[in-house]
């Protein structure tokens, strides 16, 4: 029998996310203790702790914490064969790409112009993403290909090419006291406030990513603005993201900030001709 079951899988990510019994229990509409039972069966069958319990409160283990992170991956691998399966049969299958919203630098039409004169292209369905979720659309089979943003976005079992690297600006409200400068530094916004992407995950210092604020949550393009507008946060940001917000918006570039990169990933395992040419066309079309 296997080690891990996909539904136990599914059981104790809950739990990881919730850190609370009844929550997870309600999220998955089972009863508590048959969850409990389920986490220390699962337990039981590893050999090692996986949460500490208490009255008050819930906390995931060393080993908790790896099994949240690989089971994530694991579960999605699963969703991506059983929409994958699906796919082939279809008579006419088209590709999915998915991008946020602004987030292709003025590329795409380029890139589908360029696959589109090839003689088996397929249709191109594009789907938006949301600021953390894109590289998820590919892991689990909703899309075949992403525009993701490096080091933002997190290629754990993606395979990408590179497009453009560019460098970073500091998203500014015309007042703020930085916006008539040519440039800044990451030490002179260290004591400014970032937001915190919806759904990111880690931290780091301004300009690390759109995960390293610890101010207000945003999820989307226009929250963010209208933070900035009013002077309740800064961003920063890879040049290309910043030009589609509010023109009212200063942006000044952040000299010492590290680059990033607009990519084109797919699946690792992923071998299929048609994700290939649409790779190739994409890297020819920015090259040429």
């Amino acid at each position: 029998m296997a080690e891990l079951e996909t539904r136990e899988l599914e059981y104790f990510a809950a739990l990881a996310e919730e850190l609370h019994f009844g929550r997870a229990a309600q999220r998955l509409g089972i009863a508590q203790p048959a969850l409990s039972k389920a986490v220390r069966r699962l337990e039981d069958r590893l050999g090692v702790a996986l949460v500490e319990r208490s009255s008050r409160h819930v906390a995931l283990t060393s080993a908790g914490e790896v099994l949240r992170y690989h089971g994530r991956y694991a579960l999605l691998a699963v969703g991506a064969a059983a929409e994958r399966t699906r796919r082939a049969g279809e008579r006419e299958t088209r590709l999915r790409l998915v991008i946020k919203p602004g987030g292709d630098a003025g590329l795409l039409s380029g890139m589908l112009a360029a696959y589109s004169r090839r003689p088996d292209a397929r249709q191109v369905d594009i789907l938006f993403g949301g600021p953390t979720d894109r590289a998820d659309h590919v892991r689990d089979g909703r899309a075949d290909v992403a525009l993701l943003y490096v080091p933002f976005d997190d290629l754990t079992g993606l395979d990408h090419e590179i497009l453009m690297v560019e460098g970073r600006v500091a998203v500014l409200p015309p007042d703020h006291r930085l916006a008539g400068r040519d440039e800044v530094t990451l030490a002179d916004l260290a004591h400014e406030t970032l937001p915190r992407w919806k759904g990111a995950r880690g931290s780091g210092a301004p300009g690390a990513g759109p995960a390293a604020g610890s101010g207000p949550e945003v999820a989307d393009g226009a929250e963010l603005t209208h933070l900035v507008l009013l002077g309740r946060a800064i961003a920063v940001l890879p040049c290309s993201l910043a030009r589609p917000l509010h023109p009212e918006l200063v942006h000044v570039p952040v000299a010492d900030a590290p680059r990033s990169a607009l990519v084109l990933a797919w699946g690792q395992e992923d071998r299929r001709r048609p994700v290939a040419d649409f790779v190739a066309s994409a890297v020819e079309s920015v090259q040429g």
